[in-house]
């Protein structure tokens, strides 16, 4: 009983997610296609729920922008020496707004740009030991910080509770 009281309340600490109203810290603009054009590599871990780091890893990414299509191949390298490719396909659907799919994801992604921040969210099958997978949802969000880097913090959740977070400083190249 004590372990599910803890997990509530811990649920309830990822109740203050960030919202693209918010208050801008600067003036810069965020374009993914701008961003990721290229290649970029990126570092990163999973911090679970009660705060343990259970994972870390780094991502090459190299990004293809053709006018109307962002395609991201995100290559991965665990702290353990595994390794996992996921393949991004983004269409831009408005001047500010993005819908995507890869390998994995339910649906569609769907995501917005405003001003420096971008908010992504989809819900994912995730590779996890043995060959297994695990379905998680994202609430993925992005801060240009200068023009070649920037954060990422992702708030995940399992069956609707929030079960940890990933985060993420790309470094355009």
């Amino acid at each position: 009983m004590r372990w599910l009281i803890g997990v509530l309340l811990l649920t309830l600490t990822a109740c203050g997610t960030p919202t693209l109203e918010g208050e801008k810290l600067s003036d810069r603009n965020l374009n993914l296609e701008e961003f990721f054009a290229g290649h970029s590599v990126a570092y990163g871990q999973f911090q679970d729920v009660f705060g343990n780091v259970s994972r870390r890893f780094e991502v090459q990414i190299n990004g293809r922008w053709d006018g109307q299509t962002l395609t991201l191949v995100e290559d991965f390298v665990y702290e353990d020496k595994s390794t996992e490719q996921r393949v991004w396909t983004l269409q831009k659907t408005a001047q500010d707004s993005w819908q995507g799919k890869a390998p994995g994801v339910q649906g569609v992604a769907t995501g917005t740009e405003n001003g420096d921040t971008f908010n992504w969210a989809y819900t994912i099958d995730l590779p996890i030991a043995g060959g297994e997978t695990v379905r998680v949802s994202f609430d993925d969000w992005m801060w240009l910080l200068s023009e070649d880097r920037l954060l990422n913090k992702a708030y995940m959740y399992r069956f609707g509770l929030f079960v940890g977070e990933v985060t993420i400083m790309f470094e355009k190249q």
